[in-house]
């Protein structure tokens, strides 16, 4: 307690880049691991800034970095040393650069340590404080009732100087669950935050926090102490550091997603879990029936509330969020397409007892080369389609970077790791990559470029705003639609996406501004419609930003 007064004491943010206001337009963020792109003769965070400052400085304004700590697990997530960075990737020189030119967020493992943190250390020697950090219990003890994302056991054995002992585990035996009944637990935890955020990180993200809070003879997952931990560190963040943006990651079905939001008191941001099986589950059926009613039913977010749109990312595609709102034959149907595609699933043990399919491991670019009718030859237009109609969602976009580079599956990763989600971690080397890009006639480069023109053009519009209104149109089931109005209401541009490999047509709705000219504007085309037209043609998986002109 005493250090962490010390350090508030101390607090000053001078690399925070305090804005007018939380977000904007120009908004969009890269999600990336520090070492996704490597050179023999420079440090992958270093490579990670330059490819990002000569290739995407003009259309990406933000850097997740994937945790960039000493681990022994999961690719980052089982942390050894919260404070340092780890040395084969750089140091905080090259992460405090990239917030000097880059929006940083960085996660905050917050629900788990690695077995070989010093506290974990401490604790099976039984030395203070870190000794009372874990969640400790007979091995017997019935767990049952908890609500889990794997099939291991929730209580692991650990050797300590006192024998062997078992403590709570939520996603494995190598990450081990902090204690936060101990407010200890929290202060030291709030002294990693203030660092984090001392070091120029604009946005947090509390990975796994769902499941926090541990009381038996609950689900152990949602829990009130759990919203009450996200308020205390949203009033934190609040006060001390204003701007910054406290990101929820709670991979669950999407009502209890949303409660993140707290009465706009506790998440700024949370991420869309739902969008990427509904959109997958669309593109490949052809029909957007369950997106377009889940994007209807979408509530507006609370003031300095918004949403983080993305459908790709470095864990898999998870089907809880399409709890309740796809059915489940849907979802085995999904499922088994996406076998058929050279993807993984990995289960979790349900309530019953019984597996349950929990996410779904598979590069999005091979994800998004067929359709229920079979392999076409539409892959290209299918994924540059479904990453359009991502970036035109209310909320911000994040685009992992091996989405923007179209990477296709990486079986050599799997076998190297073992796990299946490595399948969507390919890591490049520089050259290689760059080889590709410069290639016109290589997918990877047609996507990144397009990929890129779309967002420069996305980040001009103020009707992109994350806090512009949405509304959803109810239409073709073969087209997604969705008016987006600025917050001046000075533009409004209509979305309309074809997600078919067939050409459709759609009769165009009254211009909102009858007083004026009465035109239409495609921004992506960059031409105009007659005042005369009725009917919009779109070709197989085209995209229009229709802009409403006076």
């Amino acid at each position: 307690m005493n250090r962490l007064l010390d350090r508030m004491q101390r607090f000053s943010v001078p690399k925070v880049k305090l804005l007018s206001e939380y977000w904007n337009e120009q908004d969009v963020i890269l999600i990336a691991y520090g070492d996704n792109i490597r050179q023999t003769d420079a440090k992958p965070l270093a490579t990670l800034y330059e490819f990002s400052l000569l290739h995407l400085k003009d259309c990406i304004n933000s850097i997740h970095v994937l945790p960039y700590f000493p681990f022994s697990s999961d690719d980052g997530f089982a942390v050894i040393d919260y404070k340092t960075v780890d040395p084969q990737l750089g140091d905080w020189r090259d992460i405090e650069r990239l917030a000097q030119d880059f929006s940083l967020m960085t996660d905050l493992v917050i629900n788990h340590v690695s077995r070989e943190n010093l506290w974990f250390i401490d604790y099976l020697s039984h030395k203070k404080p870190a000794c009372d950090y874990f969640i400790e219990m007979p091995g017997n003890t019935d767990v049952s009732s908890v609500v889990r994302p794997r099939s291991t056991p929730v209580l692991v054995p650990a050797h300590t100087h006192q024998g062997v002992r078992h403590v709570w585990a939520t996603f494995g035996e190598d990450q081990i669950d902090v204690n936060f009944a101990n407010p200890d637990v929290l202060f030291e935890f709030i002294d990693i935050l203030l660092l984090y955020i001392e070091k120029g990180s604009r946005f947090i993200r509390l990975d796994a926090v769902a499941f926090l809070w541990k009381k038996l003879d609950t689900r152990c997952i949602n829990l009130r102490e759990t919203h009450e931990v996200v308020k205390l560190l949203r009033d934190i963040v609040d006060l001390i550091a204003p701007g910054t943006v406290l990101i929820t990651e709670t991979n669950v079905p999407n009502g209890e997603n949303l409660s993140y939001f707290g009465n706009s008191d506790e998440a700024h941001m949370v991420y869309q879990f739902t969008l990427p099986p509904l959109l997958l589950h669309a593109m490949y059926h052809g029909n957007s029936h369950y997106l377009t009613r889940w994007a209807k039913d979408m509530p507006r977010p609370q003031k300095n509330c918004t949403y983080l749109n993305f459908i790709a990312s470095h864990d898999g595609i998870g089907l809880r969020p399409a709890e309740g709102i796809l059915p489940e034959q849907e979802v085995t149907a999904l499922v088994d397409a996406m076998h058929e595609y050279g993807g993984y699933v990995s289960t979790r043990t349900g309530l019953d007892g019984r597996p349950a399919p929990y996410e779904i491991n598979i590069a999005l670019f091979d994800a998004l080369k067929g359709t229920s009718l079979g392999l076409d030859q539409w892959q290209i237009q299918r994924f540059i389609c479904a990453h359009t109609i991502m970036i035109s969602l209310q909320g911000i976009p994040a685009i992992y970077i091996n989405s923007l580079i179209a990477t296709a599956n990486d079986y050599h990763g799997v076998e190297q790791s073992g796990k299946t989600r490595s399948i969507n971690r390919h890591k490049w080397e520089y050259n290689e990559l760059m080889d590709l890009l410069n290639n016109p006639h290589s997918p990877n480069a047609i996507i990144f470029h397009e990929l890129k023109r779309l967002l420069g053009i996305r980040r001009r519009q103020a009707a992109f705003h994350p806090d512009s209104a949405q509304e959803t149109l109810s239409a073709n089931p073969a087209l997604f639609s969705f008016w987006r109005t600025s917050t001046d209401h000075r533009q409004r541009v209509l979305v309309v996406s074809n997600i078919t490999p067939q050409r459709q047509t759609m009769t165009l709705p009254n211009h909102p501004r009858p007083e004026g000219s009465g035109l239409w504007r495609d921004l992506i085309e960059r031409t105009a419609i007659n005042k005369n037209t009725t009917e919009l043609i779109l070709y197989p998986y085209q995209t229009a930003w229709l802009e409403a002109l006076d």
